[in-house]
């Protein structure tokens, strides 16, 4: 696989997994009751809009096609159906669920970062965005375990 292969298609999986997260959080935005909570997702749907904007320009400077889509088709219906199989249409469910799509991001930023095969260009900008993904997951998580006592 070339290089520029192998960069766009580890940036595409960022790429993917941060509009599910996107996609994730607009939905919940407007599913939940609490205004404050709705903002929260409505403000973190932005974060991850920046960072499909941000790795899609790298790709498409690498040479190479953004992804256009997410991760897996009827993503939503899946998500949803978890929210309410798992745990009822609740605030708790929807933080759950969102949280472990943080980890999920998280996890694939973290290992892009420390990828040697990813020209330094490509790193440079996982890297940069990889805080805000931090940020994102730490609200996610403590906002869990909050709602959990």
């Amino acid at each position: 696989m070339s290089i520029q292969s192998e960069t766009t298609s580890t940036l595409n999986d960022l790429i993917e997994i941060a509009r599910d997260g996107k996609d994730f959080y607009t939905e919940a935005a407007g599913k939940v009751k609490d205004a404050e909570l709705s903002a929260l997702f409505t403000r973190i749907a932005g974060v991850k809009s920046n960072i499909v904007t941000s790795l899609s320009s790298t790709v498409a400077a690498a040479g190479g096609k953004p992804a256009e889509h997410g991760t897996m088709v009827g993503s939503m219906q899946q998500f949803y159906g978890k929210v309410r199989a798992t745990l009822g249409d609740t605030q708790y469910g929807y933080v759950a669920e969102l949280e472990e799509s943080e980890d999920r991001l998280l996890k694939a930023f973290k290992d892009a970062a420390t990828d040697n095969d990813l020209p330094p260009a490509a790193r440079q900008e996982v890297t940069r965005l990889l805080p805000h993904v931090q940020e994102t997951h730490a609200v996610m998580r403590d906002r869990k375990h909050a709602m959990k006592h």
